[in-house]
């Protein structure tokens, strides 16, 4: 369900989009986003600040795309939360000397600071990329094209990174330990 949620305002965009045109699914998104919003205080969950930044570049560059008539604005809103996400892990890791990364995961597994750190730092690096090449196919190629890199390339981009990430750390994996202790105690012979 926090699946759904979390990409409930971006499957309302493509959707509307290929019904209606661009500037009506950029009204739907900035509508999606409230309902997102709504949802988390629905349900008295506290909003992440990630959803709030998002929330708020969606109304911000939404809102300008709709009255200035210029899609230009949407497409930017892609390229700048990346580099934020970017620039975030980046900038809380060498000055602040705190590991993002580290904060969100930390209950669920025990790294090695220099993990951590790599971990970090490759985040930052694949949010540079994908603001990048999300800026390189918005103003090069046609709004549909982009819309399905939107869409499906990021989210695909996403997926595959995270999945690469995982097998990264799965010898970090807290699963051997259980097993180990497992098998120690299947060979143990009572007393």
């Amino acid at each position: 369900m926090q699946l759904f949620i979390e990409y409930f305002p971006l499957l309302v965009f493509f959707i509307i989009n290929l019904i209606a045109g661009i500037y009506w699914a950029t009204g739907s998104l900035i509508i999606a986003a409230f309902v997102q919003i709504f949802y988390y205080k629905f349900k008295k969950e506290k909003i992440p600040g990630k959803q709030w930044i998002i929330f708020s570049l969606i109304v911000v560059f939404g809102g300008l795309t709709i009255y200035l008539q210029d899609d230009a604005f949407l497409k930017w809103k892609v390229t700048i939360i990346n580099a934020f996400f970017a620039g975030a892990l980046l900038v809380s890791n060498i000055f602040f000397k705190k590991n993002i990364i580290k904060e969100f995961l930390s209950e669920s597994l025990s790294l090695p600071d220099n993990i951590w750190s790599r971990l970090n730092l490759a985040w930052a690096l694949f949010f540079l990329f994908c603001s990048a090449l999300n800026y390189y196919i918005a103003f090069n190629f046609a709004l549909d094209t982009w819309v399905n890199f939107k869409v499906f390339g990021l989210t695909g981009l996403m997926f595959l990174f995270s999945i690469t990430s995982v097998l990264f750390l799965y010898k970090y994996l807290p699963i051997e330990e259980v097993e180990n202790d497992t098998n120690n105690s299947i060979n143990e012979k009572p007393n």
